[in-house]
């Protein structure tokens, strides 16, 4: 067996090595990761989410989740789109979620960004990144799957020209891993999509 299959849970079944580690990640690798998310609210919580994770392990941000969804009023465009200086400096104070300043100011200035599109465009905007399901074989090892596609650049650039925060390339591919756009379940991973 090559490094960076996949490997036998703990009960037995085959999934991406990297959900092992713990019981939150086998149950976010088995029944979210990689399944499609859409609409804007929904989208919104996972690109803040994927920013606040930039330079830490994902499980730090998965357990603070319940937090996050808390302090940022469920992600609700509209209504952390009003978030005043005072709920700021709640959201600095607030131990339940990574107090770092430079994410917390962009979550609420993508918000007041993102209040001001049409309904429904984030979640358009986002899904037309979208590669082609053919032309992506599936990944057989960890090794074949990239932090940065040409898709993912694209999908950066797109959001920064409309005025988003903390989007990068490496960010956006996070972010189309997790909602769905690709799917990088290893080959023999039970989560993989038919």
């Amino acid at each position: 067996m090559s490094a960076g299959e996949a490997l036998a849970g703990p009960d037995g079944v085959l999934r991406c090595p990297w959900a092992l580690s713990t019981e939150d990640y086998i149950t976010y690798h088995d029944d979210e990761w990689g399944r499609p998310v859409h609409g804007d609210d929904a989208l919104y919580e996972r690109l803040s989410l994927e920013a606040f994770q930039s330079g830490l392990s994902w499980i730090t941000i998965l357990r603070r989740r319940t937090g996050f969804r808390s302090a940022f009023a469920g992600f609700r465009i509209a209504e952390v789109a009003a978030f005043t200086d005072t709920d700021r400096e709640r959201l600095l104070a607030d131990a339940g979620i990574i107090r770092n300043r430079a994410k917390v100011d962009a979550t609420l200035a993508n918000a007041r960004v993102l209040a001001g599109w049409a309904p429904g465009d984030l979640d358009e905007l986002i899904w037309s990144h979208a590669p082609d399901p053919a032309g992506r074989p599936a990944p057989k090892t960890l090794t074949d799957v990239p932090a940065v596609t040409p898709e993912s650049t694209a999908l950066s650039k797109a959001l920064k020209k409309r005025g988003l925060r903390f989007v990068g390339p490496t960010t956006a591919y996070a972010l189309m891993q997790a909602c769905g756009l690709v799917d990088d379940h290893l080959a023999t991973c039970v989560a993989r999509r038919a």
